[in-house]
């Protein structure tokens, strides 16, 4: 990629390619994968937001990276990344377990 240039170029690297022609591409690639379900060029933006969160990047970094104003639209990610979800202990079995076990009588 020319560092000028576009993530996406058209058929000149200083201009992107149209939306339209940007969602071809997707749909194709996504068809291409043997994905059965509808992929758009949103759907990349979902994807990046969904990696950061399950990588542990804080949720208000992702958010300024996205341009939400709202930490709530943000969060809608958090019920997409399930392995973060899995991650978490809870603050309960945290204090079960530093509690120290009591000795039986006798």
């Amino acid at each position: 990629m020319h560092p000028d240039g576009w993530l996406f170029p058209g058929q000149h690297y200083l201009k992107p390619l149209s939306a339209r022609q940007l969602h071809g591409v997707v749909v194709e690639a996504g068809q291409a994968a043997g994905l059965d379900k509808r992929i758009e060029p949103h759907t990349l933006r979902h994807c990046f937001a969904t990696h950061l969160l399950e990588d542990g990047v804080d949720v208000r970094v992702i958010q300024a990276l996205l341009g939400h104003v709202r930490l709530g639209t943000t969060a809608f990610y958090t019920k997409v990344a399930t392995r973060t979800m899995r991650a978490v202990t809870s603050p309960l079995y945290r204090l079960r377990a530093s509690t120290p076990r009591e000795s039986p009588p006798g």
